[in-house]
């Protein structure tokens, strides 16, 4: 699969337009993750799970040779892997399984204009509270679930020493100029979301790619926000990645493809392994609302530090193309010659964070066993998921056994990722695989050369297959679908 998610060897077929309660895709096949091995949400994995994904080389704090920078979290090997197939797995169920969703790629830097009609410049902030005594800073609406640095720690405001300031708005935007002047007329934002730049480039995707309402434009990007208290690893951090889309359709019918894209959303979380037991809707009362939304439902996930937010399904009406239409100046209604009718779209969003969205996949996958008197930790990826779908192991160094290791391991990873593993007693190499995540381990022994035959062992059930050194691959290629 291409480097942006989209298979270069993919089509679609321009069809008729069907009515709008066609859903016109097809579901994303489930992943195999068993139940039986789910752990209950338990507040030292997140300790355990940070450790293991620097040591491991799923996620390294930015810049740590100079001590870090707060919040900002680099991906590792296995990491950028697994993200980027979460990410794949993302842009093919709603781009390539779908004749009805285009991609669009948009610049990060945008007029300064969009964020004024977003409402960004006005309005995008949260209220702050300083404490005058330990000098820490928190938002005013999360002080429960904040921390005091102090010792011990308590909520803010709970110790004696404590001077909270009174709340005042800060804007979550990051400031920066373009051009060699630092002056007001060249100010420009690092885009807090990506969903504007599909709504100022609504127009020219619907006419370049002959889509017709309803249809959606979905894109995977970067986006930055000054938050007053990120935390929780890599759940909300100052740089991240969106996964959004936004469909647009006749008002009208928007209360019912509302409610069909909270059901293929929920599909796909579950699609991708996660207990079902510790996934929820969440749905946003009036007072929660936002300024922009009709009706709004978050799936949220049951974390050790609680149930959060890792996607949401928004009803924005026609909110933000008619302020787009308004700030400038261009048309932006559609034309339905079939009624001859002239209408503003109204807009039905998913929202995802693909950083979040793997912190869920690594919280779900997590696991700790005693097997035979010793811990096993295990990464129970769904297969299709995991960054590393086998690995190839010569259970000892002579006979022959390193280079049939070796010629399959190459031949495998021309096709998937493999990974070669030569070093150390075969159990600890076994329980290096499962600390990783790795579905399945083939090991090159005595009887391969003899035989043509290698040992596929499972990493859930630790069990082991015979199975021809010739059929390995088809062998995997089968269980990966």
């Amino acid at each position: 699969m291409a480097g942006n998610g989209h298979n270069p060897h993919y089509h679609k077929v321009r069809t008729s337009k069907k009515p709008a309660v066609s859903l016109r895709f097809r579901p994303c096949a489930t992943l195999f993750h068993p139940d039986q091995y789910r752990p209950m949400p338990d507040p030292s994995v997140m300790d355990k799970l940070v450790s293991l994904a620097k040591r491991r080389g799923f996620v390294f704090q930015s810049s740590e040779v100079y001590g870090g920078l707060g919040s900002v979290w680099d991906y590792g090997p296995l990491g950028v892997a697994l993200k980027r197939n979460i990410k794949d797995r993302w842009w093919h169920s709603l781009v390539q399984a779908r004749d009805d969703i285009e991609g669009l790629d948009a610049a990060i830097l945008m007029h300064p204009k969009v964020w004024e009609a977003s409402g960004h410049v006005g309005g995008f902030s949260d209220p702050m509270v300083d404490c005058r005594a330990c000098k820490a800073r928190f938002r005013a609406d999360k002080l429960a679930e904040s921390r005091c640095p102090q010792k011990p720690s308590k909520t803010p405001g709970a110790h004696s020493a404590c001077d909270l300031t009174e709340p005042r708005q800060f804007n979550l935007m990051f400031k920066t100029f373009m051009g060699p002047m630092e002056e007001s007329a060249s100010v420009v934002y690092l885009r807090p979301e990506t969903a504007q730049g599909i709504y100022v480039n609504y127009l020219n995707v619907l006419n370049s790619s002959r889509q017709r309402i309803p249809f959606g434009i979905a894109q995977i990007g970067k986006a930055f926000r000054n938050e007053i208290t990120p935390g929780n690893f890599i759940f909300r951090t100052r740089e991240f990645e969106q996964m959004e889309m936004q469909f647009f359709v006749k008002p009208g019918t928007d209360e019912e493809w509302f409610e069909r894209w909270r059901v293929i959303r929920m599909a796909w979380y579950l699609g991708l392994g996660l207990d079902s037991a510790r996934l929820r809707w969440h749905q946003h009362e009036a007072g929660e609302l936002a300024h922009y939304a009709k009706a709004a439902y978050d799936i949220e996930y049951e974390f050790p530090f609680g149930w959060q937010e890792i996607e949401g399904v928004h009803n924005r009406t026609d909110f933000d193309l008619s302020r787009h239409q308004e700030h400038s100046g261009k048309k932006l209604e559609y034309f339905e010659q079939a009624t001859n009718e002239r209408y503003l779209p109204y807009i039905v969003e998913t929202s995802a964070g693909a950083d979040r969205v793997a912190l869920t996949v690594m919280v779900d996958a997590y696991r700790e066993e005693m097997v035979e008197g010793e811990l096993r930790v295990v990464m129970g990826f769904a297969p299709q998921v995991a960054p590393i779908k086998v690995a190839v192991l010569p259970l000892m160094k002579k006979d022959g056994q390193p280079e049939l290791a070796l010629e399959l391991y190459h031949d495998l990873r021309t096709r998937l990722p493999a990974f070669y593993d030569d070093g150390g007693a075969i159990g600890r190499r076994y329980r290096r695989q499962d600390e990783i995540g790795t579905p399945w381990c083939i090991t090159i022994d005595h009887d391969t050369a003899a035989q043509r035959s290698v040992t596929i062992r499972h990493r859930d059930s630790m069990a082991q297959d015979r199975v021809g050194l010739d059929q390995a691959r088809s062998w995997l290629m089968e269980r990966l679908g």
